[in-house]
């Protein structure tokens, strides 16, 4: 309220670049079916760390597009808001909730993490789908190098850093050149726009304005940075290459799956003898 400069948290732009990676991420893949237009897409989403800042708005957009939404946090009250506030937006949203990752994990094509867990397992990453998006917000990040490493049929990338336009000058803050993490972006894309009002404040963030921050960056010359994982940016090759385990891994867990729903003997008899007794009425 005292500041003589106008203040931003930089959480709508980092909202904003998380969803625009993982929305990469998946076309790269192509393991869902092509959306069609005016209608939901088929793919199911869960958001770890719904309850935070950005896990929050993640979890808004994500209701408006996705089949079926996941929210994930250990706070019931606010995850029992939170619910209540989405329904309100975007009524025909499917969405169920949970204090664990695990329960559901099995069946997400998309996870974001967004938690504040500093180091804490938030999810098992061997019950993963294979194909599977993971989008990792959380600084430090949710799941650590040699998590990761254990699925190399899985897309883990960190949020959306985004590429400045022009000739920049900057400190070395480990980063290639020209790329800045969103939330740094978004003053830049405000200074740009001539914005000099606070943007995002508090932890409660306006999915409308995640929605005009990513315009806003569009029209000043903002781009996705090469979208990147653990071991830095990811290459055609690298995309090819988890595609391709995928598809292997999903290949040998559909006979199972399918072995395990056949019917026994005893099941397909009994079938059968109701069905000669339904014939004779």
């Amino acid at each position: 309220k005292r500041a003589p400069l106008p203040s931003t948290t930089g959480s709508s732009y980092s909202a904003s670049g998380a969803l625009w990676a993982a929305h990469d991420a998946v076309l790269r893949l192509g393991l869902l079916p092509a959306p069609v237009r005016g209608q939901r897409v088929h793919f199911k989403a869960m958001v770890v760390g719904a309850t935070g800042a950005i896990g929050s708005v993640c979890a808004r957009l994500l209701a408006m597009v996705a089949e079926e939404v996941y929210l994930v946090s250990p706070e019931t009250a606010k995850l029992l808001s939170l619910k209540g506030s989405i329904l309100k937006e975007t009524p025909d949203a499917k969405l169920f909730l949970s204090a664990r990752a695990d329960k559901d994990i099995a069946d997400m094509d998309m996870i974001v993490t967004a938690t504040s867990g500093a180091g804490k397992k938030v999810l098992d990453i061997m019950q993963v789908k294979p194909g599977c998006v993971i989008t990792d917000v959380a600084r430090p990040l949710d799941l650590p190098p040699e998590e990761v490493a254990k699925r190399p049929d899985v897309l883990v990338i960190e949020s959306g850093e985004i590429l400045l336009p022009g000739q920049v000058s900057m400190k070395n803050i480990g980063l290639p050149k020209n790329v800045a993490y969103a939330c740094l972006a978004e003053t830049i894309v405000l200074a740009l726009e001539g914005r000099f009002d606070n943007f995002t404040v508090g932890r409660n963030i306006e999915w409308e304005k995640v929605r005009e921050i990513y315009r806003l960056g569009r029209k000043h010359g903002m781009k996705l940075a090469a979208i990147s994982g653990v071991n830095g940016p990811f290459t055609e090759a690298d995309i090819r290459r988890v595609r391709k385990l995928a598809l292997a891994a999903r290949a040998k867990v559909a006979p199972a799956v399918a072995k395990a729903r056949r019917p026994t003997k005893r099941i397909v008899t009994r079938r059968r003898k109701a069905g000669q007794a339904a014939r004779k009425t």
